[in-house]
């Protein structure tokens, strides 16, 4: 959810809400802010992301396009040259410093075809894991700032190699809005289904890797049982691990859009303190699978009988509200460990050569905690506390 939380927190939380350069993949391209920007020269970055999206006007949009159909474009994030892992650096008012904040560098707007024509460029060329895509799904009251920052950050702390796609729905982004929310979330369903059947036919793709955060989990796991339904659970065998953090869903919604899909592609990250779940479910009327307390008998019972892998995250809160525990460094550390860890089968694969691919030296990877966060147990019980470091 971004910067706040949930609906109904302003009540509750009122007083509350007042890198390493050597970077890896092809998602990344070097370049002086100082030259881009004007002012003094430093070393930064930019990183590349395809942005699919259902808001109907610019950045600040909040309204539904025609009949929900996606909008896409090429969007450069600039990561400044003092980026803290974990960290979204942003202003505390005015317009951002290239130099010490996130910023939007340049926008390109592609139609369908041109969507599809360059997805197909930067994946050419590529080996291994580097031909994943990584979807991004943001929650309720997120900006598209709020939201391609997030998608950066991510991409810039895991040193994510594959390409970076963002699909960004029209949240209304005020904490009393989560009823309207929800009904633009659901009406992005079919779009998201389209950007999903887009990636998985395009040549050249390794996996397609997905992180969505709170509402954006429940439009995840809706569209990927339409995509069941119309008979492509695994998205024609290209689907990855599929990572739900902060997940608002209720537990019983989740085991029917679970009986349609393998559990094995899954991994639930839960926090017994998000006082954001809290406040949904007292809105909602039921549990959230994201506030589950792997440290309670109760609940470690619901958990085994889901067979999903749950990681808990708890002890890794930054912030009064806990639900944005997946951004920390600790556990993106984690998260790129998982989707970045080589497959034996397609390792040496490469993805078709095309002419439009960008095949700018890159400086090589750094380094990064190849220790997965530790289940409990395997797949049927996976449930202990990341230990802290």
């Amino acid at each position: 959810m971004g910067r706040a939380a949930c609906a109904g927190l302003a009540l509750i939380l009122a007083p509350a809400l007042s890198l390493d350069k050597a970077l890896a993949g092809d998602g990344f391209n070097f370049n002086p802010l100082g030259a881009m920007f004007g002012g003094q020269q430093q070393s930064g970055y930019t990183i590349e992301m395809f942005v699919a999206s259902t808001r109907k006007g610019g950045s600040n949009s909040t309204e539904l396009t025609p009949g929900g159909k996606a909008r896409y474009a090429l969007d450069y994030i600039s990561i400044p040259p003092d980026h803290k892992p974990g960290a979204i650096e942003r202003p505390a008012f005015g317009g951002p410093d290239p130099n010490h904040h996130f910023a939007l560098a340049s926008r390109s707007e592609l139609d369908d075809s041109e969507f599809r024509e360059q997805l197909a460029a930067h994946l050419s060329g590529r080996i291994g894991v580097n031909r994943d895509v990584l979807i991004y799904v943001h929650g309720f009251n997120n900006s598209l700032d709020d939201a391609r920052y997030r998608l950066a950050q991510i991409v810039a702390d895991t040193k994510f190699g594959g390409v970076p796609v963002l699909f960004t729905w029209p949240s209304k982004a005020a904490l009393l809005a989560y009823g309207a929310d929800k009904e633009s979330a659901t009406a992005s369903r079919d779009a998201y289904l389209t950007l999903l059947e887009t990636i998985a036919q395009t040549p050249g793709l390794g996996r397609i890797q997905i992180i969505a955060h709170s509402m954006g989990t429940w439009l995840t796991m809706e569209t990927l049982r339409e995509a069941a339904l119309s008979g492509s659970a695994d998205l024609h065998g290209k689907l990855g691990n599929v990572m739900l953090a902060a997940p608002d869903i209720d537990l019983s919604v989740f085991k029917q859009q679970l009986r349609r899909l393998d559990p094995s592609h899954f991994s639930v990250y839960v926090s017994k303190d998000d006082r954001a779940l809290q406040v949904s479910a007292s809105l909602q009327g039921d549990r959230r699978l994201g506030s589950l307390d792997p440290s309670s008998d109760h609940d470690r019972d619901l958990i085994e009988q889901l067979g999903v892998g749950v990681y808990d995250i708890s002890n890794l809160s930054s912030d009064l509200i806990g639900h944005d525990n997946y951004g920390g460094a600790q556990v993106v550390r984690q998260i790129g460990a998982r989707i970045e860890k080589p497959r034996a089968d397609d390792a040496e694969t490469q993805s078709v050569i095309d002419a439009g691919a960008d095949r700018t030296p890159k400086p090589p990877p750094g380094q990064i905690t190849t220790e997965a966060l530790p289940p409990a147990a395997p797949a049927a019980a996976p449930v202990a506390a990341a230990p802290q470091q």
